[in-house]
């Protein structure tokens, strides 16, 4: 847990955080649809539809799950309000046993408040194990979108196969979401975003060549009110609502929730003195919360938030989600590529002291057949120079290295039967295996590291052949890479995890349609990946070119 001693909190209710399900047997088009009339609804300042942000569910067990939705007249308010009244709405929820709405299975109220930008957490409880739900809310004539929701299997039963997709960095400015549109399509049980969930930039700051194909609204987020605004205009997407719709979610944050590259208490830029850095701390923590399908463990306390957790699909997996950024040492030498004594250092961490210990004890008391970390930033080591120097990206695990070998050789000790790193962070696929010891090429592979692909940021990017890639021959235990946007999907069996990187030519333009580009499979107790698919260049759509060092590095770190 965070050291709170030098920490303030915040004293709150719960009415806008987790409300309890009750049961309701009745038929949902044998209920009042209307708490309250439209005309007194009119009355106390709503006129319009609120449900202008969507619906969302997240952190399954095998008995329930978190319920989400904020009221947001106005999406894009300056003031971060929504065009909401100052006062408290009573939002119903039901949840259903069929997709037309029709079996109430649980109903309640909860309450939307201002104090917490009239979002609404329901944590429901009591529904069978292994089976879909839908869901939905109403605020008096008002009905919000349907949304898909999935319990996880008994703890002492596999299920059937899990098909998990994760994803990471969506910058609005950069292109549009059809990826998430074709996620949803794609009907996953459980959905992972491992970071980058919105930026913070104002219009024109993080530019792409040929120009930024959209807009952000308002300045650079460092109020409550500015954090909610960006909130709101990426939640108003419309394939957003989608992939949020269709299935469960599992969210942590990276770095652009607060600030690039931020650090604990340190923000990017430290010799820039910030002295409200704290500050915006809070504001961004607590509209995180506000905007996320999160359970009530989760609400921020003044400049803290308990992220990381632990999330059981059954016997099959084990997700362990990580907070390597509240916790973290400032990382060292500054960011970027370089070759820093301080990575070395054996008192640094990425992940805390304490939070390392919960990763650890998870390992020894786990189960499951894999072992999946959701995280944020690349595990595998990546050096970029071929001599003696090792030069590599200090805002990631190779800055933390014996943060890195802990983790490492704990699942090794605790004899994990099958550990699985799942990375977004750097706007590319790749694929890795995992080592204790990178600097012996020859020595067993303990693990394997799937990266995710932006949503969007960095634009379209480019096809390209990934043996050419530069750092794979650097790195042999790299084996992929694919600077296209997209998402990864998988399909986790008892002894197999398949692994499809999905990509999409351009989001330059809406509707692209989506290709695997590569499938790599882990199989049962054989730690690393293998390759079973790999799509050949398609010249029509994006010509094939030589990628360098020069071009990876700048592509990671020319962000401002």
């Amino acid at each position: 847990m965070p050291n709170l001693n030098r920490r303030h909190f915040l004293v709150t209710g719960l009415a806008a955080g987790a409300a309890a399900a009750v049961p309701a047997a009745a038929r949902a088009d044998d209920q009042d649809p209307a708490a309250e009339t439209a005309q007194t609804l009119a009355s106390r300042g709503l006129t319009t539809d609120p449900f202008t942000l969507g619906v969302a569910c997240g952190d399954p067990d095998h008995e329930g799950f978190v319920l989400w939705t904020r009221l947001a007249q106005q999406p894009l308010a300056e003031d971060g309000f929504g065009g909401m009244p100052q006062r408290p709405f009573p939002v119903q929820w039901q949840v259903y046993a069929d997709e037309r709405c029709r079996r109430v299975v649980r109903a309640g109220v909860a309450a939307a408040v201002p104090e917490w930008g009239h979002s609404v957490h329901v944590e429901v409880q009591g529904l069978s194990s292994d089976r879909e739900y839908w869901y939905r809310f109403r605020v008096g004539p008002y009905v919000s979108p349907v949304g898909r929701a999935r319990t996880a299997p008994h703890p002492l039963s596999y299920g059937g196969p899990l098909a998990m997709a994760f994803v990471s960095c969506a910058q609005y400015e950069h292109g549009y979401f059809t990826s998430y549109r074709r996620l949803a399509e794609e009907h996953p049980d459980l959905i992972l975003h491992l970071g980058d969930y919105q930026y913070e930039y104002t219009r024109n700051t993080y530019t792409i060549p040929g120009g930024n194909v959209r807009h952000h609204e308002g300045p650079e987020t460092e109020t409550l009110a500015n954090y909610r605004q960006r909130h709101a205009q990426y939640k108003a997407d419309p394939d957003l609502q989608a992939a949020h719709a269709a299935a469960p979610w599992l969210v942590v944050w990276d770095d652009h929730e607060l600030d690039n590259n931020w650090a604990d208490e340190v923000p990017e830029k430290p010799e820039v003195p910030q002295p409200g850095f704290l500050t915006r701390r809070e504001a961004a923590f607590r509209a995180y919360y506000e905007n996320m399908p999160l359970r009530r463990t989760s609400i921020p306390r003044g400049v803290d938030m308990q992220l990381y957790r632990r999330i059981r699909w059954g016997r099959t997996a084990t997700f362990h989600m990580l907070d390597t950024r509240q916790y973290r040492d400032d990382q060292g030498c500054g960011d970027g590529y370089k070759d820093c004594p301080a990575a070395v250092d054996p008192n640094r961490s990425i992940t805390g002291a304490e939070q390392e210990a919960w990763l650890l004890d998870g390992f020894r008391h786990s189960r499951a057949q894999w072992d999946v970390i959701g995280q944020q930033v690349f595990f595998a080591q990546r050096d970029n120079n071929a001599g003696p120097a090792k030069v590599t990206s200090q805002d990631a695990w190779d800055g933390y290295v014996a943060s890195r070998r802990r983790i490492t050789q704990g699942w090794i000790d605790a004899q994990v039967r099958n550990p699985v790193v799942l990375t977004g962070d750097v706007h590319a696929h790749w694929a890795s295996d995992l080592k204790l010891d990178y600097d012996d090429p020859t020595g067993p592979s303990v693990g394997a590291e799937l990266v995710a692909t932006s949503i969007s940021t960095g634009g379209d990017g480019a096809d390209s052949d990934p043996a050419a890639h530069p750092f794979l021959r650097i790195n042999p235990h790299l084996k992929f890479y694919n600077n296209q946007r997209g998402y990864v999907l998988t399909r986790i069996e008892r002894d197999l995890m398949t692994a499809d990187f999905k990509v999409v030519p351009t989001v330059r333009e809406p509707g692209a349609e989506v290709y695997t580009r590569a499938t790599f499979v882990v199989e049962d107790r054989v730690p690393g990946v293998r390759q079973t698919y790999l799509r050949p260049l398609d010249q029509g759509l994006r010509a094939a070119h030589e990628v360098t060092v020069e071009e990876t590095v700048r592509l990671e770190t020319e962000r401002p």
